[in-house]
């Protein structure tokens, strides 16, 4: 009788949802693009504003991230205000948002240490339109925290982003990295 006590206890905690929130993040995208007089180089534009959370409970996620878009900065100041301006229109849309779906990858029980590769299925939301997006990346596991590295990409028009077009760019392929680093803690 007691073995069978300490077997619901025990499937009873890793039932438990776990809720872990950011305690600090960095979005970034790369986009490779020819520039007059310097050639290929991949703009690069990041953002500490991030937040969210995640909850886990019985081989389910939810939760959402949000990234501040208005927040991002590259290299080139002519190059952010474009962005902001004319491909990401964040004063009408000032956020990123990401719904989780499905982590794949990802042991339960959690462990309390080492790393494992995962990979993030949900909602990504830019600029109004929403479509499904897959994550490729790692958790590593350290006691309440998780960091997480992870990366996706995709066309401009997946979310009906228009290509920069400016005199001084000769070309920005049409295929927009993004990632993101996060330290989740446990609530």
């Amino acid at each position: 009788m007691k073995g069978w006590l300490f077997a619901a206890a025990l499937f009873a905690l890793t039932a438990l949802a776990q809720t872990f929130q950011v305690a600090s993040g960095e979005a970034r995208y790369r986009v490779r693009e020819e520039l007059l007089q310097v050639g290929l180089t991949d703009a690069v534009g990041t953002t500490k504003a991030v937040r969210g959370e995640v909850r886990l409970q019985d081989g389910r996620v939810s939760g959402e991230f949000v990234v501040d878009l208005r927040e991002l900065k590259s290299d080139q100041a002519r190059r952010d205000n474009y962005l902001r301006q004319r491909t990401l229109e964040t004063d009408r849309y000032p956020f990123a948002t990401f719904r989780p779906k499905e982590v794949r990858g990802l042991p339960n029980p959690l462990p309390g240490q080492g790393k494992v590769p995962i990979q993030v299925v949900g909602d990504l939301t830019i600029k109004g339109v929403t479509a499904e997006v897959v994550w490729e990346g790692e958790a590593e596991f350290q006691g309440d925290e998780v960091r997480v590295f992870l990366r996706t990409e995709f066309p401009f028009e997946k979310f009906r982003l228009t290509q920069p077009r400016v005199s001084v760019v000769l070309s920005v392929e049409n295929r927009i990295r993004l990632e993101v680093e996060l330290v989740l803690r446990r609530q």
